[in-house]
C-alpha cells in the first residue's frame, strides 16, 4: 500500500509541475497557483509515507 501511495505522491508532484510551467507560459496565474498547489499535495502525501516508512521499520 505504502509503494502505491507513494506513487500517487510522485504523480501529483509531476502533474502539478505541469500545470505550474503551462500556466507560466500562457501567462494563466490561477493554472500557475493550482500547480503550485497540486505539486504542495504531493509533496505532503511523500513526507507522510516516509514518515509511515521510518516507523514501520
Amino acid at each position: 500500500m505504502s509503494g502505491h501511495q507513494k506513487a500517487k505522491g510522485k504523480k501529483e508532484q509531476l502533474k502539478g509541475k505541469a500545470k505550474e510551467a503551462g500556466g507560466r507560459a500562457t501567462r494563466d496565474v490561477p493554472l500557475e497557483t493550482e500547480g503550485r498547489l497540486e505539486q504542495s499535495k504531493g509533496d505532503a502525501r511523500q513526507a507522510k509515507e516516509k514518515i509511515k516508512d521510518v516507523f514501520k521499520h
